[in-house]
């Protein structure tokens, strides 16, 4: 079988709907052993969450799923005294620790770093949360929405006529967890080399504000308000969306040589002698002008067309596919992107595998999410609790 990078690594994963699951998602996709600690009455609020009302019953939901392939569940009270000292138990050979309640919800149950850490000084600890462990804001509730509109995201979006404008996915909490995950892969690394684990602090708010670098750098640096441009790109021109005869086509002509060559393919020589256009600041500067006069040749063919001799002509372009198109499109079936997977009592389902294509330890998809509580007889009985001693908490309601 063929080595992962994180086989043997232990994570206990205490997160609930995305942010968090997406972090673990990807560490156990790496090889890692990922065991969701979720409440006994319902576990992961994502389980109720989807599309399909019929498996959001059965604590399945299409949200679950997308994020927690490779897991394991068990169900723990960590709020009892006997689930915090069973959860204890487990962090004493645990790796890794992840955690999305608000600040200081850990410390209250009695089992923050402070506490794992001297039972276990080399446990890799990640706190993820909207705006924080400290600070003004740490204590308020957050979801997605909310980072957007105050990281700023929402208002560079849309454009004069539609603005503030959110993403159309949950950007925001999926960073959140794309940076978790990089952070744990860092604080693991740091582990090898020095013996010792360490806490990480990890804001959605902190997250996605660096995505936003080259508009905030116009403003930090050439202190230059972001403008509303819509589907245009504010480096170059002609870069963004254009109606075509029969839809619509991105075009990405951000260097010169390719401006001229777009003038060149679409039939308008002339355009590349107007000086309204011939520089690459002045182009932008009339956009607007030059817009019109590139559909009035663009409407004379459809994109495919168009997308095939601009791209001949080392022109970036491209089709503006609805996500059924993207999911299906040759490209993306050639990298192998989505898996299948099986789900008792369903069928198949299509899931995310890992998008980093290693070479010598590739990332699998191996097992669908778990169902609440799969787990509990293999991971209590490793610690020694018997079948007895597992149907007297279940009774108790400890797990």
């Amino acid at each position: 079988m063929t080595p992962r990078i994180l086989e043997g690594i232990k994570v206990l994963d205490l997160t609930n709907v995305l942010s968090g699951p997406f972090t673990t998602l990807h560490l156990a996709l790496l090889g890692a052993e990922v065991i969701k600690v979720e409440n006994p009455k319902d576990g992961d609020l994502a389980r109720k969450l989807g599309i399909l009302p019929e498996l959001n019953k059965r604590l399945m939901g299409t949200s679950f799923i997308a994020q927690n392939c490779n897991k394991k569940s068990i169900t723990l009270n960590t709020k009892s005294a006997e689930g915090k000292a069973i959860f204890l138990r487990m962090v004493k050979d645990a790796d890794v620790v992840v955690e999305n309640f608000r600040p200081g919800v850990m410390d209250r149950l009695g089992i923050g770093y402070a506490v794992l850490s001297a039972i276990n000084p080399r446990l890799v600890y990640c706190a993820i949360s909207g705006f924080g462990q400290t600070g003004p804001d740490a204590l308020n509730p957050a979801y997605d929405q909310i980072i957007q509109g105050l990281s700023g995201e929402m208002a560079v979006n849309g454009d004069e006529r539609l603005s503030p404008l959110r993403t159309g996915f949950p950007v925001c909490d999926t960073v959140g967890g794309l940076n978790a995950a990089f952070a744990v892969m860092a604080a693991l690394f740091h582990r090898e080399r020095t013996g010792e684990g360490q806490s990480i602090d990890i804001a959605l708010l902190d997250s996605i504000m660096p995505l936003m670098g080259w508009v905030a750098a116009n403003l930090l640096i050439g202190q230059q308000q972001p403008v509303l441009m819509g589907n245009d790109n504010f480096t170059a021109a002609p870069s963004g969306t254009f109606v075509t005869q029969d839809g619509h086509i991105n075009i990405a002509a951000n260097k010169q040589e390719q401006w001229e060559s777009v003038c060149d393919v679409l039939g308008v020589p002339e355009l590349k002698s107007d000086a309204r256009f011939q520089e690459r600041d002045t182009r932008k500067k009339n956009r607007k002008a030059l817009t019109p006069l590139l559909e009035a040749r663009l409407a004379t063919k459809p994109t495919a067309v168009w997308v095939t001799e601009l791209n001949a002509a080392d022109v970036p372009s491209g089709d503006i596919l609805g996500l059924e198109a993207a999911l299906r499109q040759p490209q993306v079936v050639h990298r192998d992107v989505l898996k299948k997977v099986p789900l008792a009592g369903y069928g198949d389902v299509e899931v995310f595998g890992l998008t980093a294509l290693f070479e010598k330890t590739p990332g699998t998809v191996d097992t669908p999410p778990p169902t609440l509580g799969e787990h509990n007889a293999e991971i209590y009985g490793s610690l020694g609790i018997t079948e007895a001693e597992q149907a007297a908490l279940k009774s108790k309601a400890v797990i």
